[in-house]
């Protein structure tokens, strides 16, 4: 079981980068197969370093919500925009730097966060500083600030923080 485990030390991400490979082959030819193996389990190898350590889920349900409630955002954040596109020429979204005092400290924790400001339209994580105490986001349209951090940390940091922490 161990020398099993040497070799395929990410099994999950084996199987996604064969199945990936697979797909953009549009082939399931042996020479495919063979060369989808071997990448699956060549890459996890490589970067084994890169992983971050073994991370411990505490609470799932939180991540069901979690994951729904970015989804929400992201469909309400797509039309906000959508329409403060439209309505350029007329209105001008208020967009600016704010920054954001974090409690958050995981490295996991941290790059989920990084995704999902990414992900929501309207919002661009910018930096974080180097004591991980605070992130400068960019935001597309701010109304009034202090609302607007009080409202990522709920909506963001603080389900990340009962996640991972």
């Amino acid at each position: 079981m161990t020398f099993l485990k040497k070799l395929v030390p990410a099994p999950l991400t084996s199987a996604a980068l064969l199945a990936l490979w697979l797909a953009l082959a549009r082939a399931a030819s042996a020479d495919q197969i063979l060369l989808g193996l071997g990448l699956a389990i060549v890459v996890p190898l490589l970067t084994s370093n890169l992983r971050p350590t073994k991370v411990r889920v505490r609470r799932p349900l939180v991540v069901v919500r979690f994951i729904l409630r970015v989804g929400h955002d992201v469909l309400l954040s797509s039309l906000e925009v959508a329409w403060g596109v439209v309505r350029w020429p007329w209105r001008r979204p208020q967009s600016t730097f704010v920054i954001v005092p974090l409690e958050l400290r995981d490295p996991v924790g941290l790059a989920a966060l990084c995704m999902v400001t990414t992900v929501v339209p309207g919002t661009v994580w910018s930096e974080l500083a180097l004591d991980r105490s605070a992130l400068l986001l960019h935001v597309w349209n701010l109304g009034e600030k202090g609302a607007f951090v009080d409202r990522f940390k709920a909506r963001y940091e603080k389900p990340l923080r009962e996640i991972f922490e």
